[in-house]
């Protein structure tokens, strides 16, 4: 009997010691580097480290991969492609670099960061689409041409921002040296006595769990700040009326909690008021809060205002419609077209399929789609002027018969789709209202060549680096920005933060500390 107290006694003595381990272990990581982030710039950087041999832990508060990227077009600016070359539209760092600094200039500010759009016109052949295609990522053959280029560079991914995402991710996954951290919330930065960053605090989402990840090197991949209207709105442009009604159209995490912690260990943030927003927004009908939006666009259409008139050249440059529709009353409009311009309709990240399904044959849109047999019965169903609209769009199909818009100066004044539009003329005709929505940040964390954070003193931080979104796309675009260089510019930084962090702890071993 005592024999077997007292074995029973050591038996729970043990179960208590594993515990105390278990316990220890679920509070405690340690890994060679930490990356907050799961989108396509931390993917890039957690790939960087792995082909180093490094144990990377990828911390992601949602429950998946991907980030926005996942539900984007999937494009991406390049520069020097077979593409560009088998269309007729050979491409050069010298004429892209010239396209990057005037699209983004700033009278008032800074800019574009010439050092990085140096880096992004020369390197993004061999960074983005010879890396992407070794991963057997496809790219469409036609390449477009968009707003502010010289030649057409914005590349399609076949299968869009999934075909684009998910090769990085499988990647990631061959050695096991990169372990994914889905529903952790990172909360803060974890710095040792020298001032060092040393890790991250997190919360584990599914039980509210104190989890502390330590590592020499943190890489902060947290996306932009478009899903937090506070931060949108504190941001704002000062020379833009904010909106009456503004569609959050940022990714589901994009909260500025990236920005928080680096503020909070000294980081410096410039340009925060450089927002691209679009004026393509139509209300997610799933969406229960009614306040999130989907990013949807054609080029037939031809928008009008509450009046029933149009009231601007309905183009895809962003820098030049988002600002005309936010000085609309109300800061919305109704874009009019016709069944042949239905085929040919977008929405960001879904399938044909899902446009017709949850767009044109949902009965819950049925205070955004509006559709008719004739103009007039359209004018009547979307609030409208039926004898203006009528108007609008008599006068319309006699521009584009003419070949000239003498309103707005749209038609054939460029070789995009959108100055080669079609007559608006086959029924059923289509009402869509447009709202402003919140899309992306071209303003943040400063960091330097290699993505190191740097604090408001002009000093990087040591230990911590910062790529993406989060980085304002380390400032490619200034103000504006050339379409295609947000998903681009997140695979070069995160790319080159991976390769010096990597750098960094093979420098740290070999000196004494």
């Amino acid at each position: 009997m005592k024999l077997f107290k007292k074995v029973l006694f050591l038996s729970m003595a043990m179960v208590l010691c594993l515990s105390a381990v278990v316990m220890a272990a679920q509070k405690e990581q340690r890994h060679g580097v930490i990356v907050v982030g799961a989108g396509i710039a931390g993917l890039s950087a957690a790939w960087e480290l792995e082909q180093k041999n490094i144990d990377v832990a990828v911390i992601e508060m949602a429950p998946t991969y991907g980030g926005t990227g996942l539900t984007s077009e999937g494009a991406l600016c390049i520069i020097g492609t077979p593409e560009q070359e088998q269309g007729g539209d050979p491409d050069d760092p010298r004429m892209a670099y010239a396209d990057f600094m005037t699209a983004g200039r700033d009278e008032q500010g800074p800019g574009p960061n010439a050092e990085w759009v140096n880096y992004y016109v020369k390197e993004s052949r061999r960074e983005i689409y010879d890396w992407l295609t070794g991963f057997g990522v496809r790219f469409e053959k036609k390449v477009i041409l968009m707003p502010d280029n010289t030649v057409p560079r914005w590349h399609k991914v076949v299968g869009k921002g999934r075909g684009l995402l998910e090769p990085i991710y499988r990647d990631c996954g061959k050695n096991g040296k990169v372990k994914f951290y889905y529903r952790f919330k990172a909360v803060s930065l974890l710095r040792d006595k020298s001032g060092r960053i040393e890790g991250v605090r997190t919360l584990r989402l599914k039980d509210g769990a104190q989890i502390d990840f330590f590592a020499p090197v943190v890489i902060l991949a947290t996306g932009g700040f478009q899903s937090n209207l506070d931060m949108v709105r504190k941001n704002w442009p000062k020379d833009l009326p904010f909106p009456d009604e503004i569609l959050i159209g940022g990714g589901l995490n994009a909260d500025g909690s990236g920005h928080a912690m680096a503020k909070t260990v000294g980081a410096r943030l410039d340009n925060m008021h450089y927002q691209l927003n679009y004026p393509t927004g139509l209300k997610r009908p799933s969406n229960a809060t009614g306040h999130r939006g989907l990013n949807a666009y054609t080029d037939h259409p031809i928008w009008v205002n509450k009046t029933g008139k149009r009231f601007m050249n309905e183009s895809r440059d962003t820098r030049k419609t988002f600002p005309e529709v936010v000085r609309q009353p109300g800061g919305t409009y109704w874009a009019i077209f016709d069944n042949e311009a239905r085929k040919v309709f977008h929405v960001s990240g879904w399938s044909r399929q899902l446009v017709e399904s949850e767009l044109f044959n949902n009965p819950q849109y049925s205070e955004v789609v509006k559709s008719a047999m004739t103009i007039r019965e359209l004018g009547v169903a979307a609030g409208l002027s039926p004898e203006t609209l009528e108007e609008t769009v008599r006068r319309w199909n006699e521009m584009v018969t003419a070949g000239r818009d003498k309103d707005f100066g749209r038609i054939g004044t460029s070789r995009s789709v959108w100055a080669h539009p079609p007559r608006i003329e086959k029924p059923p005709f289509y009402a869509l209202r447009f709202m402003p929505l919140t899309r992306k940040s071209m303003g943040g964390v400063a960091i330097d060549q290699s993505c190191r954070v740097i604090n408001v003193s002009g000093q990087t931080i040591p230990g911590l680096y910062a790529v993406g979104e989060l980085t304002g796309l380390a400032g490619v675009n200034g103000k504006c920005t050339l379409e295609g260089t947000f998903l681009g510019a997140s695979i070069l930084t995160g790319r080159v933060a991976g390769r010096a962090a990597a750098a960094e702890l093979a420098k740290r071993k070999e000196t004494p500390h």
